[in-house]
């Protein structure tokens, strides 16, 4: 039996919920509890294996306190790719990091820093890190 593959804006959406609840510092189960969900529908939902409803969208838009455009932001379209490294596809990249612990980590202790110089080094030694890894690689 096939294994059923999640929407992609289905998957895009969910990606965006993780990030954000992930942003506020809020578990799965504690999002689950305010909803009536246990934390494995919340899972589910974030993985994009079972789809959020409209109204359910809202609720979780005003707790985690953004609009509900927020997780359709640099969603795919269905629109064939004009040739080269689609956008989508940098976009899905994005979103996957930013979802993940070390992206969340990695954005808040940024925000952080006041500085734009600190901040434009710290840019300047990823990139510089990530071509000698793939130089390396």
């Amino acid at each position: 039996m096939l294994k059923k593959v999640p929407n992609p804006i289905d998957r895009h959406v969910g990606s965006r919920v993780r990030m954000q609840r992930m942003l506020a510092g809020v578990s799965q189960e504690k999002l689950g509890d305010a909803l009536g969900l246990t934390f494995q529908q919340v899972q589910k939902y974030e993985k994009g294996s079972n789809r959020i409803s409209a109204s359910r969208l809202q609720q979780i838009a005003k707790m985690l306190d953004v609009p509900v455009s927020f997780f359709f932001e640099g969603a795919p379209t269905g629109d064939m790719p004009t040739g080269g490294f689609s956008d989508s596809a940098a976009n899905a990249y994005v979103s996957d990091f930013m979802s993940s612990s070390e992206g969340v980590q990695l954005t808040k202790a940024f925000v952080r820093i006041k500085s734009a110089k600190v901040r434009r080094r710290i840019i300047d030694l990823v990139e510089t890190l990530a071509e000698e890894d793939g130089a390396n690689g």
